[in-house]
């Protein structure tokens, strides 16, 4: 693994349980899982990356807060969802749903957000990458989730002692899996951009909670993905080394946000120090898990600040 994302890796890990725990968005009504068949896909691309090393329990799916999540992801797959040729812009992003690598928010931070790209003329695919295996039962992940939640609650402040986390070996958390369904992803639409009227050169990504880590760390880690921009929405802040070809940052997060607000602005400031294009949103309320859930509170518009930010760097009109 590059050194430059090895910090940046161990950080993406030792938050996976809390993100997963506190992906519930401000003002849920229903939280209570609900296993549902797998929803077809017959739009979906296997990225050939092969199976989760490993995995004992199959792909599952379940509803929870009128949306839907997948779990135990074992073979990574990229859905398009494509404009009218008459309108596409050459323009594609790549959609990295959170879920603390163990779910995936298909449907809020994924599907939803693809539809909204698509109706702006931009190629929009979403990225179902392999996840950390769960208890393959409901009722067993709902525990493993609370013990998660926990340790979370268990966590120091900073400075301070830490309290009594709950017994027991922590889940292992291997996130090379998922970096190398990311640069499947990138290479896919490269290689297909003309069937899909895609420029190669404005392939870009954004992600929400891990889907941000996700993100960060496939535009760090010095590969060939080399994505043209990138958005993390509720991501870690965390500073980071810039690399000297990082492409422009749109980030947007909730001053309330329970994981990863408080914390300072570390990677902004690094994208500043590193004199790169960035743009942030701080939201007074939104909470951790926003997304295409539509609200009162102003987190609601980081789409279409988002889509501004595209329209301002000439993204949302064929290149000239």
């Amino acid at each position: 693994m590059s050194a430059l994302i090895r910090p940046l890796h161990a950080a993406l890990a030792a938050t996976a349980l809390a993100a997963c725990a506190l992906a519930a968005p401000a003002l849920a009504q229903n939280d209570k899982m609900a296993p549902i068949a797998i929803p077809a896909q017959p739009t979906a691309i296997s990225l050939n990356t092969g199976p989760l090393p490993g995995a004992k329990n199959a792909e599952s799916w379940h509803s929870q807060y009128g949306s839907v999540f997948a779990r135990n992801v074992t073979v990574a797959t990229l859905t398009p969802f494509l404009p009218d040729p008459a309108r596409a812009t050459g323009t594609a992003v790549i959609v990295a749903p959170g879920g603390g690598f163990m779910t995936l928010s298909m449907e809020n931070e994924g599907w939803d957000v693809a539809k909204a790209l698509a109706a702006k003329g931009v190629a929009a695919f979403v990225l179902k990458y392999r996840l950390n295996q769960t208890p393959a039962s409901i009722p067993e992940f709902e525990e493993s989730m609370r013990t998660m939640f926990a340790r979370v609650a268990a966590a120091p402040a900073p400075g301070a002692a830490p309290a009594a986390a709950p017994a027991g070996p922590r889940p292992a958390m291997n996130l090379d899996p998922m970096l190398a369904d990311a640069r499947a992803a990138f290479a896919l639409i490269r290689s297909r951009a003309a069937e899909w009227h895609v420029d190669p050169a404005r392939v870009g990504m954004v992600g929400f909670s891990a889907g941000a880590g996700l993100t960060m760390a496939t535009t760090l880690s010095g590969n060939d993905a080399k994505p043209a921009f990138i958005g993390t929405i509720y991501g870690s802040l965390n500073p980071v080394t810039v690399p000297a070809d990082a492409p422009p940052l749109f980030v947007g997060i909730a001053a309330d946000d329970p994981l990863f607000a408080g914390r300072g602005f570390g990677l902004v400031e690094s994208w500043m120090a590193a004199k790169k294009p960035v743009e942030f949103h701080l939201y007074e309320q939104g909470g951790h898990g926003f997304g295409m859930y539509q609200k009162s509170t102003t987190s609601t518009g980081w789409f279409d600040a988002f889509a501004r930010w595209m329209a301002m760097h000439g993204w949302l009109k064929p290149a000239q």
